[in-house]
């Protein structure tokens, strides 16, 4: 008999760029996931139109329901994201701000971990502390260690296939995910 409880969990790309760095660690969390622990993607952050309080009062957009819809249900989300500007990327700042709006807010209590994969040393550090701010705001449970900020992607990444090849990198991975399955089964 095992003792595996099987995890379903849905990835955030804060990332538009074809070819993003970002999306190809995405890809890659499947194979480097502990037995058990399955992956699926959320829609595209750039599927939401900009935030705007006039066109929430028309109603929600779908893509809007049906990302929460696949939160909720999830036991737990990973956002992968590069850094702009020291910060958040616009389009997963705005797709945050409308999930922030539902009334059943689908990150209150929900288990999130945090990627991020730069082309500078830092990977993407400065990114991460502002998107836990903001997850503070909705309530989430965000896994404090161990972080994965990937600096010098091109390096780790093989651009003609998006596969993720730095083995360290790959293991720190592994390593964070079995952490965080860790960390569900402790906020059940």
């Amino acid at each position: 008999m095992s003792d595996v409880q099987p995890l379903h969990l849905v990835t955030l790309v804060g990332s538009l760029r074809q070819g993003s760095l970002n999306a190809a660690v995405a890809h890659a969390l499947p194979d480097l996931a502990p037995a058990g622990m399955t992956f699926a993607a959320l829609p595209s952050v750039g599927a939401y139109p900009i935030y705007d309080a006039d066109l929430q009062a028309e109603g929600f957009p779908v893509v809007v329901e049906e990302t929460a819809a696949a939160i909720r249900s999830a036991d737990g989300v990973v956002i992968v994201s590069p850094e702009y500007n020291y910060s958040i990327p616009g389009g997963l700042k705005n797709a945050i701000d409308w999930l922030s709006r539902l009334k059943a807010q689908p990150f209150a209590g929900k288990p999130v971990a945090i990627q991020s994969v730069s082309g500078g040393t830092l990977g993407g550090a400065r990114m991460q502390y502002h998107l836990r701010q903001a997850l503070v705001f909705l309530d989430a449970h965000v896994l404090n260690k161990p972080e994965v900020m990937i600096g010098q992607g091109q390096t780790k990444i093989d651009p003609a296939t998006a596969t993720l090849t730095d083995e360290p990198t790959r293991q720190f991975i592994t390593t964070q995910l079995t952490a965080f399955a860790a960390y569900i089964a402790r906020l059940r």
